[in-house]
């Protein structure tokens, strides 16, 4: 590495120049790269639900619908008048009234109660709606204009076309106040005025050429989209932070300032890459999710670190040494204090701090696989926002409700007719749109509208649209969708098709729940093997891992105990990137401990260790804290707030059991973390001795 390295310093100008060019096309590119806001895409290709999809639209026109539009105070005129408004608005492929269900001519006192209140109750008329993927965001900005203020909108449809609006101006605004508390934190932390100005450059540049490099995945998720840039900055940040470290202390040792460089370089490479590799680990696991989510998200975190690994290893050292004149002269004195009194204080109460961690392990694991969950989107709107407020008030009026699609062969009348029967005993069904339904087995198809007609019978397959009081997901609709497709099975055995927002909620939930024990135990046994080879001791990586764990079990253990339930895809993606991006602080400190343990006895070398690496380990710590937390505030999508909860509180608790248990451990059982070897004091004082 140290013929690299010299390359490096020889050729630092090239280096910041090639940099330069990469990070406009990077700038270009990451315009290209579309942002996916919805979750149902990343269900695997062979899931019920998305093969009903499919099949759906190659035999039909229509999509399902994924809007519901309410309208105040109208009469039945009135609300045929909207409904031609909406069905005209430029994405808008279908609309759904009454009089698509019952003979409006006839007196509604005559008609069925239940399926009347479906549509039409207390002069409130609600629409359902098919809104086209492309199209959402100014077909929902139309709609809306056509209804009016006063009036509402709910779905999945108007739920990603909200997110896709906000979060972009969420994201700027987390990133803005991120990067300046940063930069605040650097100017504490570090010896010169320059020097947050050349880490924050190090962080951008990185940042961008993982933007732009997502151009390679055609799109992102909004997860993806949302938290990968912040995260980012929180977790790469303490590279350059040890470099710039590194790069201080050979300097008072060295006085040419390349071979400093190159010494600070080779003496830093081992904990860093193996930081950068347990951070890169822990991503990839995310791999291994059927829920093509994680997979997103885990490859381009991964190529985010593996990107800001070469950027600290190349760029910021050229940047660095182009810079070092400005970075002396801007010189400033230490705002830190020595710390050495925290050392003290933590080798003081680390003995019971270690029985207290035992104490905790059991009970937070327990907690942590106890909680209450959501699997889908449908509440990751909460009240306070217009589409919560709009959702309220639709379902105040009409109740929760969801559209499902079955869809089942074509051309037995009978049969349709018998499970049509069969579905309408169901209670949380409230109307059926089919040909059986419509016309009734002994109409030919032939006297029905055309245009009607191809939205019921395709070449293959007839299309019952149910119409289900239920939520979006839970148990009550759980239970409904296994009771849906098990009637279907009765008479179309392996045949019959399901598809709907409960429908797809339901199979994620499958899906995603299969993956938890996967996707954990991958990623703790690939962080525990790269601890083995890098330390070469089975009890050091054992610890470690234990440690940020425990920090993980007891932030997911909040909830539980808090009696809070929370989005699946948000505990699920936690337990990775908590492992992958905290497991740092723990390597740092060991490693640091190991170092001072060669000069030092193990209650010094603590004292010691606990003074080093403090500023070091907060500086990144407390940047993941802060953007996790703005994160939780600024979103309004509850996923990514609840997401970046997780990411805030997850980093709070690695902190403390870091500095408040781990150098206790290291203590206590120095003898397998250093081994029997006597450290420098000890060897000179038998030396004098003898």
């Amino acid at each position: 590495m140290r013929k690299f390295y010299i390359g490096i310093v020889n050729h630092r100008k090239l280096v910041l120049i090639l940099f330069a060019i990469a990070f406009v096309v990077c700038f270009v590119c990451s315009k290209l790269v579309s942002v996916n806001y919805d979750m149902k895409d990343y269900l695997p290709e062979g899931t019920k639900s998305t093969i009903s999809i499919e099949i759906m639209q190659d035999q039909f026109s229509g999509d399902i619908p994924n809007a519901r539009a309410m309208v105040k105070n109208v009469t039945i005129p009135e609300a045929l008048q909207f409904k031609e408004k909406i069905k005209a608005v430029d994405g808008v492929s279908a609309v759904t009234w009454l009089d698509d269900s019952v003979d409006i001519n006839v007196p509604l006192v005559m008609l069925d109660t239940k399926t009347v209140e479906t549509y039409y109750k207390d002069s409130n008329a609600v629409f359902t709606i098919t809104i086209e993927n492309d199209k959402r965001l100014t077909a929902v900005e139309e709609i809306r204009t056509i209804i009016g203020d006063s009036n509402a909108m709910t779905g999945g449809a108007v739920s990603t076309a909200d997110a896709t609006a906000t979060t972009v101006t969420e994201v700027m605004t987390v990133t803005v106040i991120a990067v300046i508390f940063t930069f605040i934190v650097l100017v504490l932390t570090t010896t010169s005025w320059i020097a947050p100005i050349i880490v924050l450059a190090g962080l951008g540049l990185s940042i961008m050429l993982n933007n732009g490099s997502n151009i390679i995945f055609g799109e992102i998720s909004f997860v993806t989209n949302a938290a990968g840039s912040v995260l980012l900055l929180a977790v790469a940040l303490d590279y350059s932070v040890f470099l710039l470290h590194r790069f201080s202390e050979c300097r008072k040792e060295i006085s040419d300032t390349n071979e400093a460089m190159i010494e600070a370089l080779c003496k830093s490479t081992s904990s860093i890459l193996s930081s950068g590799l347990t951070t890169v680990i822990g991503f990839l696991a995310l791999i291994l999710m059927q829920f093509r989510l994680g997979a997103d998200l885990g490859l381009a975190l991964a190529k985010g670190v593996v990107i800001s690994l070469i950027t600290v290893f190349i760029f910021t050292p050229s940047l660095i040494l182009c810079t070092v004149k400005l970075l002396d002269k801007t010189k400033h004195r230490s705002f830190m204090p020595s710390f050495r009194f925290l050392g003290k204080a933590v080798h003081k109460i680390a003995i019971p701090m270690v029985c207290i961690f035992a104490i905790i392990i059991v009970p937070s694991y327990l907690g942590s696989n106890a909680n209450d969950y959501l699997y889908g989107s449908s509440e990751i709107f909460t009240e306070e926002t217009r589409y919560g407020q709009d959702t309220k008030a639709i379902e105040d009026v009409f109740g929760k409700s969801d559209t499902y699609v079955l869809l089942v062969p074509k051309g037995d009348t009978a049969t349709q007719n018998a499970i049509s029967n069969e579905l309408h005993k169901l209670p949380e069904i409230t109307s059926i749109i089919s040909y059986i339904d419509m016309a009734g087995a002994e109409i030919p198809p032939s006297y029905l509208d055309e245009s009607q007609l191809s939205q019921l019978e395709g070449s293959k397959y007839c299309r019952m649209v149910l119409s289900v009081n239920a939520p979006a997901e839970g148990e009550q609709t759980f239970a409904l969708v296994e009771n849906i497709r098990s009637i279907a099975d009765k008479y179309y055995p392996d045949s019959s098709y399901l598809a709907g927002e409960g429908v797809s909620t339901y199979d994620l939930k499958v899906t995603i729940t299969a993956d938890m024990m996967l996707v954990n135990l991958l990623a703790i046994a690939a962080v525990f093997l790269v601890l083995l080879i890098t330390s070469k001791s089975i009890f050091v990586p054992t610890i470690l891992v234990l440690c940020i764990e425990t920090a993980i079990w007891l932030n997911l253990a909040v909830p539980y105990f808090a009696d809070q339930s929370i989005f699946y895809l948000a505990y699920l993606i936690i337990s990775s990137v908590q492992l992958g991006a905290t497991v740092d602080y723990a390597i740092l400190m060991t490693d640091r401990y190991k170092e001072n343990r060669q000069s030092y006895d193990k209650k010094e070398a603590v004292i010691k260790t606990v003074s080093d690496v403090f500023i070091s380990i907060m500086t990144s710590g407390s940047a993941m804290t802060v953007v996790g937390f703005l994160l939780g505030i600024l979103s309004s999508n509850q996923i990514i707030a609840q997401l970046g909860i997780f990411i805030g509180r997850g980093a709070i608790f690695s902190l403390l059991i870091v500095f408040l248990v781990l150098p206790g451990i290291l203590y206590l059982f120095d003898k397998l973390v250093y081994g029997n070897k006597k450290d420098k004091k000890t060897v000179l004082q038998e030396a004098t001795e003898q």
